[in-house]
């Protein structure tokens, strides 16, 4: 009797381990946060979206409320966007170490946000049917690409340097190339919108 009441005490430990490892695994845990919970902050965010989304049992309320939602998230999206509000910045925006990137580069002149009007420029010389000036906008051609490779390395050196320096502690994957992305496109088209002027530092 004593073994029954062993074994079958045994097989409920083991299922009670199996449901709390399963309990942990399914909760949705923060980086930053001790092993297996979430951060107090990411707790309260839980809860507070599922009081928000939380069923009518009307499928067309529900649905009405879901893209009323959503276009409320974008439209503060695209606010954010405009003047750099960090609270609602896509994911790939957030955090003090993207800011830092964006005004490091928008704080710098860069051979590659001249990329498209020069590739412009190149493509109609091309097609000009004149042998002189389809080489030259080849030669043109490659020499952006070489400026663009030289200056995209250096500042990638220096971007990593300087990241390394005033963010020691903080993850900084992707940042630099997050950095080299932003500029290949023109100062003026850059989403989020540029916070600090030409040769102010970050």
């Amino acid at each position: 009797m004593g073994f029954v009441f062993g074994s079958r005490s045994s097989k409920e430990e083991k299922a009670a381990a199996t449901d709390k490892v399963s309990a942990d695994l399914s909760q949705p845990r923060d980086p930053q946060a001790p092993k297996g919970r979430p951060t107090p902050k990411r707790a309260v965010a839980q809860s507070q979206r599922k009081a928000v989304v939380a069923s009518t049992g009307n499928r067309k309320e529900d649905a009405k409320r879901a893209r009323e939602r959503r276009r409320e998230e974008m439209a503060r999206q695209r606010e954010a966007l405009a003047n750099g509000d960090q609270r609602y910045l896509p994911a790939r925006d957030k955090g003090p170490v993207r800011k830092f990137v964006r005004d490091y580069v928008d704080s710098r002149f860069s051979v590659a946000e001249m990329f498209l009007p020069l590739a412009v420029i190149i493509l109609v010389l091309s097609m000009v049917r004149v042998p002189s000036i389809q080489n030259v906008a080849l030669l043109l051609w490659l020499a952006v690409i070489a400026l663009i490779l030289v200056d995209s390395v250096g500042l990638g050196f220096r971007l990593n340097k300087a990241l390394t320096r005033r963010f020691p502690d903080e993850p900084r994957r992707g940042a630099v190339a997050y950095g080299l992305m932003r500029t290949l496109q023109m100062r003026r088209l850059r989403l989020p919108k540029p916070q600090v002027k030409r040769g102010e530092r970050p």
